[in-house]
């Protein structure tokens, strides 16, 4: 599970770090709109649920993979909790 935690986290900042070179033009790549993309996937549910609602904006997709990350990590906790390891 805990690799589960890693590869999302990864993910999650890979998909920051993409979304800020095409916000401010790093590197020399143009601006490009479409910089938020990788985040939407990460942040199903959550970006769907705030579209109904009427929250909509970067932030909310800059926040939305957070909550499934903490998500990931409450669900390991609980793991751990309920299944120690043997040995």
């Amino acid at each position: 599970m805990k690799t589960v935690l890693v590869i999302f986290a990864a993910l999650y900042g890979l998909a920051l770090a993409l979304l800020a070179v095409s916000t401010f033009g790093l590197f020399g790549q143009e601006k490009d709109p479409l910089g938020a993309v990788f985040l939407m996937p990460l942040g199903l549910p959550w970006n769907i649920i705030a579209d109904k609602l009427g929250l909509t904006g970067v932030l909310t997709a800059i926040l939305a993979p957070a909550i499934n990350l903490a998500a990931l990590y409450a669900i390991m906790r609980a793991r751990r909790r309920v299944m120690p390891k043997a040995g």
